[in-house]
């Protein structure tokens, strides 16, 4: 057996890459839903604790962040519980069957981080034109480089086996 080529080699470091922000990603979700379980079981309504955040952290509640905050607090404040749940099981699962799949060189795991990766690029355009920020554009770019690598990866396997046929009908 041949050891893999460097290019191999590449492409399974920066597929784990993104395997590992993906599960990352996947792991700050079911974090931020445990936090939110176990705030959500005491006295306070969500909103109650999303300002007593604000306050012990000392950031001003006109403070853009703090204003998202505070509506998506008031948000799941009157949401259904199950469509929070689900919410809350949804993103993870994707995330985790997606970083399972880079991790393992998957075809349907490339294609899932293309598809979810470009659905992702109109909002983050949209918010980045609302009010630019570093953090805003560097999420934009690791995500058009995402996008931009893992279309590579199956546009190029798609002519690599376009070219192995062809060039099996011509012997």
């Amino acid at each position: 057996m041949k050891p893999p080529s460097e290019h191999a080699d590449a492409n399974r470091r920066a597929l784990r890459s993104v395997a590992a922000l993906e599960f990352i990603k996947g792991l700050l979700v079911v974090l931020a839903g445990l936090a939110l379980l176990s705030l959500s079981r005491h006295a306070l309504g969500i909103e109650d604790i999303a300002e007593d955040l604000l306050h012990l952290l000392h950031l001003n509640p006109d403070w853009h962040i703090s204003v998202l905050l505070l509506r998506a607090a008031a948000g799941l404040q009157k949401a259904n519980h199950l469509t929070v749940l689900t919410a809350f099981l949804a993103y993870p699962t994707l995330r985790f069957v997606e970083a399972y799949g880079l991790w393992w060189e998957r075809a349907w795991a490339e294609w899932l981080a293309l598809i979810s990766g470009a659905a992702y690029l109109p909002f983050e355009i949209a918010g980045l034109a609302h009010k630019h920020t570093g953090v805003r554009l560097t999420v934009l770019l690791i995500n058009v480089a995402i996008v931009v690598y893992m279309a590579y990866l199956r546009l190029g396997a798609h002519s690599e086996k376009k070219a192995a046929k062809l060039a099996e009908h011509k012997s």
